[in-house]
């Protein structure tokens, strides 16, 4: 079924309460667009507060997890002057990760082939990530102009340390799902026709376990790894406002769009 009336949705329940929360724009990659941003959002804070549900499961149809923010529906929206204010989008990306960090039922995040700007930051903020051999991370803020956002700034070195999460953020390269494990980002690998059915039995696996002892966990790792969650979102808010009006933005879009290199000169 469709969630929270947006046919970029799919939410489907199994037996045991794992509800799996599907990005379903395979022609777009999965990117989102507002409208779709928000209704993650408020699908994943309904689904955490139904008392039947165990374990939320994320997937992308097709071939992407999702590829962030839609570029070309934010250039139309603006060209029509019906783009939301940045402060609007910001505030939708750090509703998401809220409801996924604090959901009182583990996430898991199923990665097949690209996971790109608040993408990234979605799979990030999940408890656990599985990703197939083909998957990649792609932490492209800075190529475009802009900033992390989505918590990726103290999402990512809180798993991986300063060091690693400067080079992945400063220098915005993909991280194939091989590197991804090795610096410990990802709890499996797998071929990508297996992906699936393993977060589905991880899934499973975590739905047969006591529901209180699994949020009482969640919530303690959460707090003790993320203690600077909230001012972090703020910096990000801040920052991503000024960035997202910038001239190097607008270059940065036009870039990817026009398939050239970005000339921030």
């Amino acid at each position: 079924m469709t969630a929270s009336g947006c046919e970029a949705l799919r939410v489907e329940r199994d037996d045991l309460g794992v509800v799996t929360v599907t990005i379903d724009r395979p022609d777009r990659m999965n990117a989102v667009d507002y409208a779709t941003l928000c209704a993650l959002g408020e699908t994943i804070t309904e689904v955490a507060a139904d008392p039947g549900t165990r374990v939320i499961l994320l997937a992308g149809e097709g071939g992407a997890f999702t590829t962030g923010a839609d570029l070309q529906a934010a250039r139309e929206q603006a060209e029509a002057g019906t783009a939301p204010p940045v402060e609007a989008t910001m505030d939708a990306a750090n509703t998401l990760v809220r409801a996924v960090l604090t959901a009182p039922v583990p996430v898991i995040a199923a990665v097949n082939g690209p996971a790109a700007g608040v993408g990234v930051s979605l799979a990030l903020s999940a408890d656990l990530m599985v990703m197939s051999d083909d998957a990649y991370l792609l932490f492209a803020f800075t190529n475009i102009g802009l900033m992390p956002d989505g918590g990726a700034s103290v999402l990512l070195p809180a798993s991986v340390g300063r060091a690693v999460a400067s080079r992945m953020l400063l220098c915005g390269d993909a991280v194939s799902a091989a590197e991804a494990s090795e610096v410990g980002l990802v709890v499996d690998v797998l071929p990508a026709a297996e992906l699936h059915a393993a977060a589905a039995k991880l899934a499973r696996r975590l739905a047969r376990g006591p529901r209180r002892a699994l949020e009482l966990t969640k919530r303690a790792v959460t707090l003790a790894a993320l203690t600077e969650l909230e001012a972090t979102l703020g910096r990000e808010h801040e920052g991503q406002c000024e960035l997202l009006v910038s001239p190097d933005f607008a270059e940065g879009v036009a870039s990817i769009l026009e398939k050239r290199r970005p000339d921030f000169a």
